[in-house]
């Protein structure tokens, strides 16, 4: 299925306008979520209720407050909280050219991607040209949704993304947990590269990782729908904390010993836990249990999507 654009835009720097269109980078999977139920077996609804009267108040009837002392407010209609929207802006605006390296990832936040839409083709390839030879993304700033935003444009090596910045005041710095510095040898600082150099790769590979509890939830959910009982797997001992005092050069040189040839050992799952790789990408949510199915086994399995 091809990817749908979110919108059509403009980036701009200078004179140069770049048609571009906006695609979302990433997609939230459907998260396992329980619903709460009363004790036979009905839905449960949410409702408010005045902390004053202690009567239920209806979504129409409520209005946005902000709370300046405690208990003290002032209100907000929703015609005054549109007047603060920014206005919609179709314009990427490119406001300076920086090191790539120089935007620290702790400012990330949410990715799209940038593709050339008609009569983009050529400017888009040569800004893309450009920023990889010179080693420089693009700031700039853009609205969506009502809200303005500070943006950086990198370029990737099959086009441009545009990756959504957090503003300073929301991002906190390690400055603030007065982190003690303490002093390094060079032997330990030589065992710790040894260490390191014997347990690294080239590159990051994003399909060798996947969500583990997901995997067992999605088994233990199956076992239920199979009408089987649930047995919860022994987790190993959490490792001690707080002031244990151990020597780092030892601890250095036993995990060299017992470093791993090419990749470290997996403790063996059982068989009802077992998922194929890429299955758990694309499974349904597991489906309600027939009446056939209280009648005979189900074989445990994960539904692929087909």
């Amino acid at each position: 299925m091809a990817a749908r654009s979110l919108a059509s835009l403009t980036l701009s720097f200078g004179l140069v306008n770049v048609p571009v269109k906006l695609y979302s980078a990433t997609e939230t999977k459907d998260a396992i979520r329980f619903n709460l139920l009363a004790p036979d077996g009905a839905r449960v609804k949410q409702q408010y209720v005045s902390a004053t009267t202690g009567k239920v108040v209806e979504r129409s009837a409520m209005k946005k407050g902000y709370e300046f002392e405690q208990d003290r407010f002032v209100v907000f209609t929703s015609e005054e909280l549109k007047a603060f929207d920014e206005a919609a802006s179709h314009v990427i605006d490119i406001v300076a050219f920086v090191p790539e390296a120089t935007v620290d990832p702790l400012y990330y936040d949410k990715a799209y991607f940038l593709a050339p839409d008609k009569r983009g083709g050529k400017p888009y390839a040569l800004l893309k040209a450009a920023m990889r030879e010179s080693g420089r993304c693009a700031l700039a700033r853009w609205v969506m949704k009502g809200k303005q935003y500070v943006a950086q444009v990198r370029a990737a090596e099959d086009g441009l993304v545009l990756q959504q910045l957090l503003y300073a005041d929301e991002v906190r710095s390690l400055k603030e947990l007065d982190i003690e510095d303490a002093p390094v040898s060079k032997s330990e600082l030589a065992l710790a590269l040894q260490l390191i150099g014997s347990i690294s790769r080239e590159a990051y590979d994003p399909a060798e990782f996947q969500d583990e509890e997901k995997v067992r939830l999605l088994a233990a959910i199956d076992r239920k729908i199979a009408g089987k009982d649930v047995v919860e797997s022994a987790r190993p001992d959490a490792p001690a904390s707080g002031g244990q005092v151990i020597d780092l050069m030892e601890a250095l040189r036993a995990s060299l010993a017992h470093r791993p040839g090419k990749a470290a050992s997996k403790p063996a799952a059982r068989s009802a836990d077992v998922v194929p790789a890429g299955a758990l990408k694309d499974r349904k949510p597991a489906r309600r249990a027939s009446k056939a199915d209280d009648a005979a086994a189900v074989p445990v399995k994960l539904r692929a999507r087909k």
